[in-house]
């Protein structure tokens, strides 16, 4: 035996088809031609190839090993490469594959394709985002061909053997070079690979098998949801070519501005104003919450009576436990935040400011100086009184 492949490829002999195909991609990127500056880079080449063709076949393997020729000739170096001789040619793609890692394609491709995902946006009123709603959606996404049913081909019509590839899907082509006659396969031109021709595509989807298609779907927002968070719903984004199945859609979620209530995670803010009076004696008052603007909420729970202490001073806050924002992720509800702003009344008729002056007497108040210090500074109160 002339030649020693396994020292050539650098494996032992009891190397795995694995271990000889990585030996060879390590060794190949070495002596390649158009890597190797020697001169013997071609016959270097030339002779790894022949150890990895040998080696990676088990057939011609276990001849080898036995001490016969795999290649159907003499060991002595003659000037086949394979049973049509080097120069006859080999197959490159099988090279490639070993050299990169990857399998060529082979066979026909399939006219049925996994669809694509799909997103659309939905805009939510805050009631809807907080308390959950069913939302009608229109989307705009590929269907099923409701002529074709997906196959691609008129009623009359059936797809027929490719005459170039002859329903292989690809064809060969040969280009000479200096190792040899080189061979390639690539997608055949006149099927694109799918090894058939439809000779008379739909009319409605040209052979693709769907169509777009605007629908409107109904779907199911949860409670508690914010801007950002994304709806998925499997199996409603697009159809894939041939009447594949469809991929998912995603919906994205925006939440409108309220003109009274102000989300903070998991908590309602609101601001409501208070007479001056009212803040400095103390009251009751009725607050509309937002279950108002909620159809399926108890009517006992769309308005409050709050609480409001005497003395009460602008900006002090009170928290109203359970009537904020449903946990999107675990049980119960935020809080609502009620803010008080007192109303300083600017017109006062005759009777209500002499009253006015008689208080303001009665709490020596008619000449007041000012006095941060008892505030420690006008930006810690400002701090303090407003959060």
């Amino acid at each position: 035996m002339s030649k020693d492949y396994y020292a050539i490829l650098g494996v032992d002999r009891d190397a795995t088809g694995e271990q000889i195909k990585k030996a060879y991609r390590r060794q190949a990127m070495k002596v390649h031609p158009d890597v190797a500056q020697g001169e013997d880079a071609a016959e270097k080449f030339k002779e790894l190839s022949e150890a990895y063709e040998v080696l990676s076949d088990p057939n011609k393997r276990s001849v080898y090993d036995r001490g016969g020729d795999p290649m159907g000739r003499g060991f002595g170096g003659g000037p086949g490469f394979g049973s049509a001789g080097f120069g006859g040619g080999f197959d490159f793609s099988t090279i490639m594959d070993a050299m990169f890692g990857a399998q060529a394609a082979r066979g026909p491709r399939s006219r049925t394709s996994q669809g694509q995902d799909a997103l659309v946006r939905a805009r939510l009123e805050l009631h809807e985002a907080v308390f959950g709603c069913t939302k009608p959606i229109r989307i705009d996404t590929a269907v099923v061909c409701p002529r074709c049913q997906g196959g691609g081909a008129e009623a009359d019509s059936q797809p027929v053997t490719c005459t170039t590839c002859h329903g292989q899907g690809e064809v060969t082509t040969i280009q000479r070079s200096f190792l040899g006659d080189i061979r390639t396969a690539q997608r055949c031109p006149a099927c694109q690979g799918f090894g058939s021709i439809i000779p008379r595509p739909c009319t409605e989807c040209s052979g693709e098998g769907r169509v777009r298609s605007s629908r409107t779907i109904s779907v199911r927002i949860p409670a508690g949801v914010s801007t950002g968070i994304r709806i998925h719903l499997e199996g409603q984004g697009e159809v894939g070519r041939g009447g594949g199945p469809a991929g998912d859609l995603y919906v994205q979620l925006t939440v409108k501005e309220h003109d009274r209530f102000r989300r903070d995670g998991d908590d309602l803010e609101l601001v409501v104003t208070v007479p001056m009076t009212a803040a400095a004696l103390g009251t009751t008052m009725e607050v509309t919450t937002l279950e108002d603007e909620w159809e399926d909420s108890p009517v006992e729970d769309r308005k409050i009576l709050v609480e409001v202490p005497a003395g009460t001073q602008s900006g002090a806050r009170i928290p109203i436990k359970g009537r904020g924002v449903p946990r999107l992720r675990g049980g119960g509800r935020g809080d609502l935040g009620i803010t008080f702003i007192v109303e300083t009344p600017t017109k006062l008729d005759d009777k209500q400011r002499e009253l006015l002056s008689q208080l303001a007497t009665l709490r020596d108040e008619t000449h007041v100086k000012a006095d941060s210090e008892g505030h420690g500074g006008f930006l810690k109160w400002l701090k303090g009184t407003f959060g």
